[in-house]
């Protein structure tokens, strides 16, 4: 996925999981997270401790508080993860 001439966007399989079942409403609300991300990557909070290289954007999606994990350079965001906040941490620290 290409958005922007300078940012390459990627995804790991959980996240492509994850993404493929949202519906349309959905898809909306996380392409304006992604696009969020994409023009100022510190918009959320970095972790600390075992999960210090991600970082967790938190947004509404169909009126329900999502999480979306990823880390970024200058030249990348790579998506990680996304749910919502019930043992997100605990699988996202699983799956790394």
């Amino acid at each position: 996925m290409k958005t922007d001439a300078h940012i390459e966007v990627l995804q790991t399989a959980i996240f492509a999981r994850k993404r493929k079942k949202l519906k349309t409403n959905q898809l909306k609300d996380l392409d304006n997270a992604i696009k969020a991300i994409i023009k100022n990557p510190t918009i959320d909070e970095q972790k600390k401790g075992d999960l210090q290289d991600i970082w967790v954007y938190k947004f509404r999606m169909a009126k329900q508080e999502s999480l979306l994990a990823y880390q970024w350079d200058e030249t990348k965001r790579l998506l990680i993860a996304l749910g919502v906040h019930e043992n997100f941490y605990r699988d996202l620290k699983k799956n790394i």
